[in-house]
């Protein structure tokens, strides 16, 4: 390990990890910190903010190198004018999925959160099938039973691999910079791991944005190539997880065990913007069904199927041009993929900006514009740049009675109605009875929102967001709960994996710092599981007598002192010390290289 104690590694945890403080100020605090030491003839843990940095980097715990490839425009080009998009080299930065998925098979703070097998989970109190985590759904269960077809893969354990990509802009303005993270984790992971934000979701890559000026922005080879270059990408990235989706390997899984492990393509957590593009669609369709998008509503049958490709544009809205990424991997059909999306579908989709907003083009249509005596005023307050989620959840909570009383009843009990079906659909465990309930508060709500149409506010209700709701019934049968796949879970990434790193660059060709930040993080944490697995692994080796008095390293009380200033145990095992100064229980670990180094 690189640090000598665990002073040194919390420092560097404290100054890189919690605080994010700058170089300047590491340098400002270390030369205080070095003059208070010199009477002493000591030294600070770090020389200066390089030496922390190098420090971090040498540690080979969660090493996970960033690669680079560049895709280019390999078309047919004009003559004369060539337009730069093609003849632009774009960079895509990814570290290999194959290490990123073995490190959290292999992390010891999941192995108590994690399924090894697909389950059938029944309540005790009604013998009810329920659906919770990925691997309670039929869709893995499915994976299973072809799995077991081949001899040469029965018995082992299935790694959906979950998948995730999003947009993201750090800077508005002059600089309006944009970034295209790729997120990964495995469906093995229990729900609450994703939803506790605890690095169970790793960022994988870096996709390239193509941009061209106005005049090209438009052409179909410009669209074409942007579109094929998402999946071209993806494949090129996943390609190191192929191998393992036909033949089984060998990986060590947190409780340190060893399993026979196949891989397989998951869910895909996307907004709608990006399941068009995943699924190779003109946007207006849904990116499942072939329901028409002049008639969304209507019962459709699972999307496949073949044409010309101007049949399957115009019957069935499919760029029939691309290659899809998975078409490069077995037991893959991004059609069957797309994960439901509670943030984008439900709460800032239908709730926000259809019916919120319908109910304000029916309010200005019936009362005008026209302020209401006696109600406080928010003149800077009004019209929002961007609503967060956190922002509709909590009008949610307060719109419905502030309507009511104003508008027809109708539209109140189409609110009522969708509230019910997001408040259902966001539980943790949903169980058969709630899938009923589900389902009929979606009939309730095609029921009763068609107020709005009467009241013309609204001409069509062929509204993908607004139609994806159709489909999770089925979802959360396939997938289990859906909070578990929720867009809102790479939303929080962002900021740890994108935002803060590019705050913490100079703003300049910042993106290879960026890079460099996220592998210094995951260093730190790597070296807080490590040791914390090793303090806990101490524990239990000791026996019953030099286990008196000690405490759990559980426990948030526990402290490692420096090894100068307590008696050593011969045996290396935690010793409880006792403060003349005080009540305050200390630990030391001895000759186990917990807290050792070669610096």
């Amino acid at each position: 390990m690189p640090f000598w104690n665990c002073t040194e590694f919390e420092t560097a945890e404290f100054l890189f990890k919690d605080d994010q403080m700058s170089a300047l100020k590491i340098d400002h605090l270390l030369n205080l910190w070095a003059a208070t030491l010199a009477k002493h003839n000591d030294c600070p843990p770090f020389a200066d903010h390089r030496d922390l940095y190098s420090t971090i980097d040498s540690s080979p715990l969660g090493d996970v190198k960033w690669d680079c490839f560049q895709v280019q425009y390999s078309g047919e080009k004009p003559d004369i004018d060539v337009p730069s998009w093609m003849s632009n080299s774009y960079d895509v930065w990814f570290r290999d999925p194959w290490e990123v998925i073995r490190n959290t098979l292999a992390n010891p703070m999941f192995a108590d959160e994690m399924d090894y097998r697909p389950y059938h989970e029944f309540s005790s109190s009604n013998d009810e099938c329920q659906w919770k985590d990925s691997m309670s759904g039929d869709w893995v269960w499915d994976q299973a039973d072809d799995i077991s077809k081949d001899p040469g893969t029965i018995g082992s354990t299935f790694v959906p691999v979950i998948l995730g990509s999003d947009k993201t802009m750090v800077s508005v303005g002059t600089g309006n910079n944009e970034y295209y993270p790729l997120y990964a984790s495995i469906g093995n992971v229990q729900n609450n791991v994703h939803r506790g934000h605890r690095d169970a979701v790793a960022i994988i890559g870096f996709l390239a944005i193509p941009k061209t000026t106005h005049q090209y922005a438009a052409d179909p080879k410009f669209r074409k190539f942007r579109r094929q270059l998402f999946h071209s990408s993806l494949s090129r990235i996943l390609q190191m997880l192929r191998p393992g989706m036909t033949k089984p390997e060998v990986a060590r899984f947190g409780d340190g065990h060893f399993h026979r492990v196949i891989y397989g393509l998951g869910p895909y957590i996307a907004d709608y913007e990006e399941q068009v593009l995943l699924a190779c669609i003109v946007r207006g369709w849904c990116p499942r069904c072939l329901a028409p998008r002049n008639n969304l509503d209507n019962d459709a049958l699972d999307r496949f199927e073949e044409g010309t490709l101007g049949e399957l544009w115009d019957d069935y809205g499919i760029v029939g041009d691309l290659i899809p990424f998975m078409n490069d991997f077995p037991r893959a059909d991004i059609n069957q993929l797309i994960a439901p999306d509670i943030l984008h579908q439900l709460i800032k989709g239908a709730f926000k900006d259809h019916l919120i907003a319908w109910v304000e083009d029916y309010l200005e249509v019936t009362y005008g514009k026209s302020s209401f005596s006696g109600l406080r005023r928010f003149p800077e307050g009004r019209g929002f740049k961007q609503w967060m989620g956190d922002d509709s959840k909590a009008l949610m909570k307060v719109y419905l009675p502030a309507i009511e009383g104003h508008v027809p009843s109708g539209i109140v009990q189409a609110f009522h109605a969708l509230l019910e079906f997001c408040y259902y659909v966001r539980r943790n465990i949903i169980s058969e009875t709630s899938l009923m309930k589900i389902q009929d508060a979606l009939a309730r709500f095609h029921q009763h929102h068609e107020a709005f149409q009467d009241a013309g506010v609204v001409s069509s209700f062929s509204l993908p967001r607004q139609h994806s709701l159709l489909h999770y019934p089925r979802l959360i049968q396939l997938f289990g709960a859906p909070n578990g796949l929720c867009s809102l879970i790479m939303e929080s990434k962002h900021i740890k994996a994108v935002k803060e790193p590019w705050r913490r660059s100079s703003r300049f060709n910042a993106l290879g710092q960026m890079l460099r930040t996220n592998q210094q993080l995951d260093k730190l944490t790597a070296m807080r599981t490590d040791f914390t697995k090793q303090i806990q692994e101490a524990y239990n080796e000791a026996d019953n007598g030099d286990r008196h008095g000690i405490m759990d390293p559980n426990d948030d009380a526990w402290h490692i002192q420096n090894e100068d200033e307590l008696e050593g145990n011969e045996n290396g095992q935690l010793v409880l010390m006792t403060c003349p100064s005080s009540t305050r229980r200390s630990w030391k670990l001895r000759e186990k290289g917990i807290l050792g180094g070669t610096k």
